[in-house]
């Protein structure tokens, strides 16, 4: 019996709040005022704690080596944590295991911090913008509207402009066609 509860409070210890980073969640979602959640960095939504895929309890023993070698990471090593999406690896790459820990007071520092032009969706906007404006930075269709829309404007201004004319110019040639008949008409008629 004594041996359950030891076993309970070794795994309590080991899986302590200290290898999730809920300070990051609420700040980013208080900042950017939109419901974000866990899957902004982790593989699972619901966080690195439990047995879902893509949680701590889930990883086999190579997953748990790749893990405890990712908790060691420097800046620049490109260490993959097993619980971390493409992102949240990306974070991880750039400023180290020991600095993400360390800004946990100070999570607001993390955007200045990263790549001013890694886009990991190729839509444009830069991966720190998009933590800022709490959309999630692997999915190209999220971001907030405005931004989407000039740079869809920018990168399709050509197509726009050809669309444009050619509805002009269908436009002006069925006015003169329509303009065409009606003469005629009048013509018949007289």
């Amino acid at each position: 019996m004594s041996s359950f509860f030891s076993f309970i409070l070794l795994t309590f210890f080991f899986t302590s709040a200290s290898f999730a980073h809920p300070e990051y969640l609420q700040y980013f979602k208080k900042e950017s005022g939109r419901p974000i959640n866990c899957a902004m960095c982790h593989v699972n939504p619901e966080g690195p704690e439990g047995i879902k895929p893509g949680q701590i309890g889930s990883l086999d023993a190579e997953g748990k080596k790749m893990l405890a070698l990712a908790r060691l990471a420097k800046p620049g090593e490109n260490i993959k944590n097993p619980i971390l999406n493409e992102f949240g690896n990306e974070i991880l790459d750039t400023i180290g295991h020991d600095k993400l820990v360390e800004l946990e007071k100070d999570p607001g520092a993390i955007p200045g911090l990263l790549s001013k032009t890694s886009d990991l969706d190729h839509n444009g906007i830069p991966d720190y913008q998009k933590l800022l404006d709490g959309t999630d930075p692997l999915n190209p269709n999220d971001g907030l509207p405005w931004k989407l829309f000039i740079i869809n404007f920018i990168k399709n201004w050509f197509q726009i402009l050809m669309i444009t004319l050619a509805t002009i110019s269908g436009i002006f040639g069925l006015y003169y066609l329509i303009l065409w008949f009606s003469i005629k008409a009048k013509k018949e008629f007289k």
